[in-house]
């Protein structure tokens, strides 16, 4: 073990850099999506029953592993045994590829934080046409927020056949997002133990903020209670319990090496076991605290499309039958409804067509994730708020916050992973290899500023490490326990903490987490092959919406080079390791 290593000014460093990188994205924008999708508050059932046997297991098995190796991801399996290295190095490629494409997501928060600022919102209203005499055709037929997302931001091409030029304002947002991550990261734990601070607090302001300001939104309280009624038979859904699992195991990052070299830097007698349980709770209940505030945000947005379609449609029946302005309203429109096509159905039958099916519970249900749902759903929804620029700085400042936090954890992998070769730590001080890192990924993300890029961006998203992760965590709970040996990972860190490991940890490591993973890892692998041929969701200009189109060859062929690439290297560095030592 190195006595030069760096370590964190202080525990509550180390803890502040836990919380930044677990606590992301994912839980702002995924675990609200979950819990809309499968019964609101009855998804939380599996949610936490998985935390239990799965997340706070291997949250702690990682944090162990860096602490008492005191060595970036593939130092640290390469001392559990020589053939481990590739474990390392699947988890380093896993968080290259992360970093090649998440960074665009602080970009586009970059970018509209800089539009926050226009009065009004330059999303909140559709753009006159040339003629100046209505509005933009493939605003009108889809939404102001999704205009603004396809075409002003990414200027989408129809297909990702078609790459289009790259849009030189995302791409400038782009290079200021990975300046910010390097100046983040350039003097390794000195800079970033400063950081993680900002990034680990700054959002929970922001959602605290929120909250008061959510709760006092008209409609709020229907979103609420969609949220805590909970769908019971949602339990009997395999696919929730999948999806419970998947959740917390991405939510907490685990794999990447990220949380492996976050603990290489502690002293050797921190107390990491009280940090693996903080942290885990911590991280899920932000994603419950998290789903309250986007619940009401969601119960503002759907009763407010829901009285505009029904003022719509009072507007149409008054227009059509000429009837006296006040006669028809919110609370008696379905019996003027009904009046209406039984006394004059022919001329009822002509207007059917154009009476939109307003249904506040379907507006609830609309489920939405990912970069919809923050660049669209909660963009129109802030749109029409009081003060909608204040509301609009506040989300995205927090937005950038989740990500920069995220990103130092998975920048951290890479960095230390790679110092673990003495050639790089002798030769690259952590400024020019923070650097290199930096350049390299920036460069390689241009292509998400392309026309086609926000297509590569959903590959990358979707593909690039899913089942990468699945199998390093497989691996490396399976080697400690059965490799390296329970009882020797024991005494290393009953030698740490003081007092003798739990038999609770003993029996989630070596029985119930890896056959939890195993589980997971089977389900991807079937879901995949009957998923067939692969395909996407491509925007049509001409419709103003979304449609669904097959990945054309030489896309499925860059998905299979991004899913194979990151798990052989475990295979692959076992092999290499073997044939040296039979030539030596």
């Amino acid at each position: 073990m190195s006595d030069t290593r760096q370590l964190w000014d202080n525990s509550f460093q180390f803890f502040f850099a836990c919380i930044s990188y677990a606590v992301g994205l994912g839980n702002v924008w995924r675990f609200p999506y979950l819990c809309q999708m499968h019964g609101g508050g009855g998804f939380l059932i599996p949610y936490l029953l998985m935390l239990i046997l799965e997340g706070m297991p291997l949250l702690y098995l990682e944090l162990a592993v860096g602490q008492h190796m005191r060595k970036g991801s593939i130092g640290s399996w390469k001392v559990v045994s020589p053939y481990l290295i590739g474990v390392g190095i699947s988890g380093a490629v896993s968080s290259f590829y992360l970093c090649v494409y998440y960074n665009s997501i602080i970009g586009w928060a970059l970018w509209y934080l800089f539009n926050s600022f226009q009065d009004p919102l330059p999303w909140a209203f559709c753009p006159l046409n040339s003629n100046l005499t209505g509005y933009i055709s493939e605003c009108e037929k889809s939404s102001s927020t999704e205009y603004f997302w396809y075409r002003k931001t990414l200027n989408i091409s129809p297909s990702i056949e078609e790459q289009g030029g790259i849009q030189w304002e995302q791409a400038i947002c782009l290079i200021m997002a990975w300046l910010i991550v390097y100046l983040c990261i350039l003097k390794g734990t000195k800079s970033t133990g400063k950081v993680v601070y900002v990034t680990a607090c700054m959002p929970y302001v922001v959602l605290i903020i929120y909250l008061g300001r959510g709760l006092t939104l008209h409609g709020a309280i229907n979103g609420l209670v969609y949220m805590f009624t909970p769908k019971i038979e949602e339990l009997m859904n395999p696919k929730a319990w999948i999806n419970a699992a998947t959740q917390i195991f991405f939510s907490l990052g685990l794999g990447f090496g990220s949380l492996i070299a976050f603990a290489s830097y502690n002293p050797p007698n921190t107390n990491f076991e009280k940090h693996a349980i903080m942290v885990s709770l911590i991280n899920s209940g932000t994603s419950i605290f998290a789903s309250i505030v986007t619940f009401s945000i969601y119960g503002f947005k759907a009763t407010y499309n829901y009285e505009h379609c029904i003022d719509r449609m009072v507007l149409l029946l008054i227009n059509t039958f000429d009837l006296k302005e006040g006669t028809v309203n919110v609370t008696n429109i379905d019996e003027w409804k009904l009046y209406l096509n039984s006394s004059f159905p022919d001329t009822y039958a002509t207007i059917v067509p154009d009476i939109e099916n307003c249904n506040l519970e379907s507006e609830l249900a609309t489920a939405v994730q990912g970069t919809g749902l923050s660049f669209i759903v909660y963009s129109e929804a802030i749109a029409n708020m009081p003060l909608s620029q204040f509301w609009s700085v506040l989300y995205f400042i927090m937005l950038l916050m989740l990500g920069i936090g995220s990103m130092l954890g998975n920048t951290a992998a890479i960095t230390t992973a790679l110092k673990d070769f003495k050639i790089i730590e002798k030769h690259l001080s952590d400024e020019m290899l923070a650097g290199i890192l930096c350049v390299t990924c920036c460069l390689v993300g241009l292509m998400f500023t392309t026309g086609s890029g926000n297509y590569w961006f959903d590959i990358f998203n979707d593909y690039s490490t899913t089942l990468s992760l699945l199998l390093i965590v497989l691996v490396e709970t399976l080697s400690i326990c059965y490799v390296y040996k329970i009882k020797r990972f024991s005494s290393d860190i009953e030698l740490m903490l003081g007092h003798k490991l739990s038999w609770y940890w003993k029996i989630m490591w070596s029985v119930i987490s890896p056959l939890l993973i195993i589980s997971l890892f089977i389900f991807y692998i079937i879901d995949y092959i009957l998923a067939g041929q692969l395909r996407y969701q491509a925007w049509d200009s001409h419709l103003g919406q979304l449609v669904t189109k097959d990945y054309p060859v030489f896309a499925e062929a860059f998905i299979g080079c991004i899913v194979v690439s990151s798990m052989i290297c475990i295979p692959l560095a076992a092999l290499v390791i073997l044939i040296q030592q039979k030539i030596h």
